[in-house]
């Protein structure tokens, strides 16, 4: 359950950083200073079968896009702006659509160029909870070309399925392989929020059994947070998805809009379960403050008593010490044990009174 969390503001200054400066020409592609150097990997699949090439160079691409009834190019990194541009130039990507692919803090949206479709929307890093990256999406007529920010991605099934020669991945188009790409991207999103769920519930069992401790208002801050994120990473998806439901484009046939409906079912669902988390992680930081209130009443309660029933013994002892000649029993040998008899009498007295009443 504690689990270390990055800090996600340094990650957001960044990303801000990354802005193009004001009054920029449009198009104007500028990396952020930490982006990786682009990197293409290609992979063409048609009637003669599926073919794969790690590490490939344009004129590798052309030659395997022109071998190929549809090709995939995944590149990750954007720091290398030449190659950028000659891959916009060869597919005949719009100046702007490079831009946002560099600019790494688009919200998730779709346009159709007519040629193409652009779709831009949030991935989630499979093994960390609070990092996400832009994976930008283009589909053309015979290719569909993804661009990440960094290596590591949920399309391991994907590739998988495209060498299955049984299976329906050869045999479709690049809108079909589109959906499989987004449809792996939705679904990334429910084991994220799995490991969530269960650090929620290892916090709720501590604070129910009395063993939270000074970390579990961080942890709840880090969840809180963690689920910010991923809601700002989902909820413009939403209208992305129903932008490609619609049917409006030409690039997505109508065979692929069932697909695109279930895989917008699914955002739905993930939006369902963020709102869910987070009203979990309020009532659980309220729970844990009325924890914590209630042991401190207990013991301000029991300090009460303590003091309530000192109170008399302090005032016997106190008279009982006053230094004049003619005191009440102070030449006979019981005297002293009576007044003992007496204290341990009041005092039990009073906390049988208080256990009647309920105080203890």
């Amino acid at each position: 359950m504690n689990e270390p969390h990055p800090p996600t503001g340094h990650r957001r200054r960044r990303r801000l950083r990354a802005e193009q400066p004001i009054g920029a020409s449009p198009g104007t592609l500028q990396p952020p200073p930490d982006a990786l150097p682009t990197r293409m990997s290609a992979v063409g699949y048609g009637k003669s079968g599926v073919v794969e090439r790690d590490q490939v160079d344009l004129a590798a691409i052309e030659a395997l896009r022109r071998a190929s009834s549809v090709v995939w190019i995944d590149v990750t990194g954007v720091g290398t702006v030449d190659v950028l541009r000659q891959l916009g130039e060869l597919f005949g990507l719009h100046r702007l659509a490079l831009e946002d692919v560099v600019n790494q803090n688009q919200r998730a949206k779709v346009e159709d160029f007519t040629d193409y479709l652009f779709v831009v929307l949030r991935m989630v890093d499979p093994s960390n909870t609070h990092e996400t990256e832009q994976l930008a999406l283009f589909v053309g007529p015979d290719f569909v070309l993804t661009v990440q920010e960094r290596p590591g991605d949920c399309f391991g099934m994907v590739r998988s399925r495209l060498r299955d020669a049984k299976g329906q991945m050869q045999k479709r188009g690049p809108d079909y392989l589109a959906y499989a790409l987004l449809d792996s991207v939705v679904d990334a999103y429910f084991p994220v929020l799995e490991r969530l769920d269960e650090r929620l519930e290892g916090i709720e069992r501590d604070i129910l059994d009395g063993k939270s401790g000074s970390n579990s208002v961080p942890e709840l801050h880090a969840a809180r947070r963690c689920l910010l994120e991923l809601r700002r990473a989902v909820w413009p998806l939403r209208e992305a998805m129903s932008t490609l439901v619609r049917g409006d484009n030409t690039h997505i046939s109508h065979d692929v809009l069932p697909y695109l409906r279930d895989v917008g079912d699914h955002v739905v669902q993930l939006l369902d379960l963020l709102e869910n988390y987070r009203e979990m992680t309020s009532s659980l930081l309220d729970l844990h403050l009325s924890t914590v209130n209630h042991r401190l009443n207990e013991v301000m309660k029991l300090l009460t008593v303590i003091s309530t029933i000192f109170i008399p013994l302090t005032f016997l002892v106190g008279v009982y010490g006053m230094n004049f000649e003619w005191m009440p029993e102070t030449d006979v040998w019981w005297g002293y044990p009576t007044l003992l008899v007496v204290m341990v009498l009041v005092a039990g007295g009073m906390l049988r009174w208080f256990r009647a009443r309920g105080w203890l």
